[in-house]
């Protein structure tokens, strides 16, 4: 149970951070990560609303993990709830600056906090938000980093090809997110990154 509780702790904890991390790169203004784009892409080629074109690409992609053996769990819930409540709260608190020395010093930061953030709440084991369960639904045989980068590119094509702008940021994350968690991962938690129950 003590056990169990630490592990939600840190659940929440990371969560927060990863939304903190999304807020940065968010204010930075320089482009979004892959599946940001995605979404942003299908809203605008449908005209439908960003928050239900989430809400439908999320569950399909966490179907599809979960054919591929990967089981929801807590954590695909709270992932997706903390870090936007955090991101909603933070983008209406804070303006973004106008000096592009600044917005590079946001993006320059939002990486590590993205990176401990998404380490951290896989670390738990009690289940992924809907990109990391995708590219965690493949590893094996492919690896993470891999899998979650190549993710990440697809999305911001697709959604590029649809519409929605792209940016160094976006670059970024596809070339690095995904190798900086796997770096990390063992540093910022007690647990395998790889925990969450395949079955």
């Amino acid at each position: 149970m003590a056990a169990m509780r630490r592990r939600l702790l840190q659940l929440v904890t990371a969560c927060l951070v990863l939304g903190l991390g999304v807020a940065l790169l968010l204010l930075a203004g320089l482009g979004s990560d892959g599946y940001s784009t995605l979404i942003n892409g299908l809203s605008i080629a449908g005209g439908i609303s960003f928050l239900l074109v989430n809400c439908a690409v999320g569950l399909l992609l966490i179907w599809l993990a979960w054919l591929r053996g990967l089981k929801p769990g807590p954590g695909t819930v709270v992932q997706p709830l903390v870090v936007g409540a955090v991101v909603a709260v933070l983008l209406a608190t804070v303006e973004a600056p106008d000096h592009l020395g600044l917005r590079v010093v946001l993006l320059v930061l939002a990486f590590p906090v993205l990176a401990c953030g998404v380490a951290g709440y896989l670390g738990t084991g009690l289940g992924a938000g809907p990109t990391e369960a995708a590219a965690l639904a493949f590893d094996p045989p492919v690896p993470f980093r891999w899998s979650y980068s190549s993710l990440q590119g697809l999305g911001a094509l697709a959604g590029w090809l649809l519409g929605a702008a792209i940016g160094p940021g976006t670059l970024l994350v596809i070339l690095l997110l995904g190798p900086l968690v796997d770096l990390l991962s063992a540093r910022v938690t007690a647990f395998d990154i790889h925990a969450t129950d395949h079955r």
